[in-house]
């Protein structure tokens, strides 16, 4: 990943590195791209390793077995997709998702964001659960 897209990576909190499983090049550039991305990035990023390209069974380089290798060495979720058949992009998507809620949501406590509420609302007190509020709208995709 060339320095100058770099500046997309500021303020990320997860990302997904693919590479073509049918491609040696492609593999031995993983390492690289992980450095710039973490040069350039918050250190606790969620970053998932993607073997793309499954479906070309017959031509694979790259087997399962070394990106997971990889992936475990430098502390990375791993997962093999097909962009053709769709094999897998959705569950990539969302297991990075699962794994940047709970770091949002940290980090909006610890900043203060989630407006104050007793832990135990008073017996008759009413209890809001608008979700338009400012919490929801700024991380209301981690709810659920």
């Amino acid at each position: 990943m060339p320095i100058w897209r770099c500046a997309y990576c500021r303020g990320a909190v997860g990302a997904l590195l693919a590479y073509d499983v049918t491609s040696t090049c492609d593999f031995e550039n993983v390492g690289r791209w992980l450095r710039e991305l973490r040069d350039h990035t918050d250190p606790i990023i969620v970053a998932m390793l993607l073997g793309d390209n499954s479906d070309l069974h017959h031509l694979v380089a790259i087997p399962l077995e070394d990106g997971k290798s990889f992936a475990e060495n430098e502390s990375l979720y791993v997962m093999e997709t097909s962009a053709l058949d769709a094999t897998n992009v959705e569950a990539a998507f969302a297991e990075v998702l699962s794994q940047i809620c709970p770091i949002v949501r940290k980090k909006a406590v610890e900043a203060g964001e989630y407006p104050s509420v007793p832990s135990v609302p008073a017996q008759g007190q009413a209890i809001n659960v608008k979700e338009d509020g400012p919490v929801f709208k700024r991380i209301g995709y981690c709810f659920g």
